[in-house]
């Protein structure tokens, strides 16, 4: 008797998640240049980890509309979707601008000059796109890719998702340990391992600006 085929990444569990993170990472970092280009005319960085073209802000929001949103997304018409993702998007987009002000002292975006801002963290008009792009995903994007990651063959999808993830992860916490110390450096306060000097010496302020230009200003 025939068994039946395993099917990679079934339902909304973590591998679909996690892969949903990574596209979400890089949809982020080429709709955030895309945005400068248009707006200044010049094309800089965006992205927020050292390593690849990955803006994880854009991931994570996706992942928090899955998680919230995605379990009953098949009986919730489009009004709800966008009245949840314009909040969540919202909310989303407050805490994560608190955060990286309160822990790296970085502005990543300051919408102060903008209408209808909330504390120069996010914007209604924003908000509303944040509703948009919630539909979008819920209603449009998921179902099609969801499907596509299925097809996937469960060993390629595994040996996928295993190797994406450990690198992910050393990205980030490379990346959030790199910032983490520059806080400390512009403090005054000198390294004291050797992890921090060699930081220091691979990963200074000429090296930080190149490479995140926002952080200057620009």
């Amino acid at each position: 008797m025939k068994q039946n085929k395993k099917v990679y990444a079934q339902g909304l569990c973590f591998d679909k998640i996690f892969l949903f993170f990574v596209l979400g990472s890089l949809f982020g970092s080429f709709f955030e240049e895309m945005q400068w280009f248009v707006q200044h005319g010049v094309w800089t960085s965006r992205h927020d980890l050292l390593i690849g073209p990955f803006s994880t802000l854009y991931g994570f929001g996706l992942i928090l509309f899955l998680i919230i949103l995605g379990p009953r997304n098949d009986r919730r018409g489009f009004s709800k979707t966008f009245i949840y993702a314009f909040l969540l998007g919202g909310i989303f987009e407050f805490i994560a601008g608190v955060l990286s002000e309160k822990i790296f002292n970085i502005q990543f975006w300051d919408y102060s000059s903008m209408f209808l801002n909330i504390q120069g963290k996010t914007t209604i008009p924003i908000m509303i796109i944040w509703g948009v792009m919630g539909v979008i995903l819920l209603k449009i994007v998921y179902p099609v890719v969801s499907k596509w990651i299925e097809k996937i063959p469960y060993s390629l999808g595994k040996m996928i998702c295993i190797i994406l993830f450990l690198f992910i992860s050393i990205d980030m916490a490379l990346s959030y340990s790199v910032f983490g110390r520059m806080v400390i450096r512009h403090k005054g306060i000198e390294a004291k391992t050797v992890i921090g000097k060699f930081y220091d010496e691979k990963y200074n302020d000429e090296y930080m600006y190149n490479k995140y230009p926002i952080l200057k200003g620009e």
